[in-house]
């Protein structure tokens, strides 16, 4: 059986996961800025615990987003060392569908059936969401509308038109407010085990023939420009407001 690293640092949260034909060992701890601080510390301090070293690798997973970017760098960048550094293949895993996962993992664990499809909507700051849509089939995820960076009002819009049954993640508590939440059925706003979501995909991926070469271990990286300059931010308080139905559509 594969011995898989996997890795995530797109949120706030760093998630790290070994799977092996021991079982797996997880670990959840605060990220964010940190992150490509502590990352390769905690990577270690897992190794130890199950008995590995860094040889024993048949690849390495890493969440490639959509979310932060400098929590994407770091673990790309993690990801890429390793894998050429052991010449190892690598997984991508969507971040998003990690949310969906453990969603769905948490419906199961109270005795719920949970849901065949399940929109992810996460907060990306300055009034948008980053959000997918997956389905659940028999041979695992598939993504019905693919990872996005919304406007809160093209999200409203596309949600009143084909409302959502199950929504997981931190827009619902963020942005609850700006969406229509009140016929959705399901709703998860905060996750159960992001390591133990990391773990099942990248078993998943690697059973699916998803290995890919080192240097396909990239960012899904959504938002172009996180900061403006002076003047842009003087032009913005001097132009008029748009009404939602003027604001820009998501952008892929």
């Amino acid at each position: 059986m594969a011995r898989l690293l996997a890795i995530d640092t797109a949120t706030e949260v760093l998630a790290l996961a070994l799977c092996g034909p021991d079982g797996e060992h997880l670990a959840v701890e605060a990220g964010g800025p940190a992150a490509s601080a502590r990352l390769l510390p905690r990577v270690q301090a897992l190794w130890q615990q199950a008995g590995w070293t860094a040889a024993d690798l048949s690849a390495i997973a890493f969440g490639q987003g959509p979310g932060a970017f400098t929590g994407l760098r770091t673990a790309c960048a993690v990801a890429q060392g390793l894998a050429w550094a052991l010449q190892r293949p690598v997984l991508p895993i969507d971040s998003l569908l990690l949310v969906a996962d453990d969603a769905q993992a948490q419906c199961e664990a109270r005795g719920e059936p949970g849901a065949d499809h399940w929109w992810v909507a996460m907060d990306a700051r300055m009034d948008e969401v980053y959000a997918a849509a997956y389905r659940r089939e028999a041979g695992g995820w598939v993504r019905e509308v693919m990872p996005a960076l919304w406007t809160l009002p093209a999200l409203h819009a596309h949600w009143l038109q084909a409302p959502p049954r199950a929504v997981a993640g931190t827009a619902l508590d963020v942005h609850a407010r700006h969406l229509p939440l009140a016929s959705v059925a399901l709703q998860v706003p905060r996750e159960a085990s992001r390591a133990a979501a990391l773990a099942r995909l990248a078993r998943a991926a690697w059973a699916a023939g998803a290995a890919r070469p080192a240097e396909q271990a990239l960012p899904l990286y959504l938002r172009d420009k996180v900061a403006l300059t002076t003047a842009e931010r003087e032009a913005a308080r001097a132009a008029p407001v748009l009404p939602a139905a003027s604001r820009p559509e998501p952008r892929a």
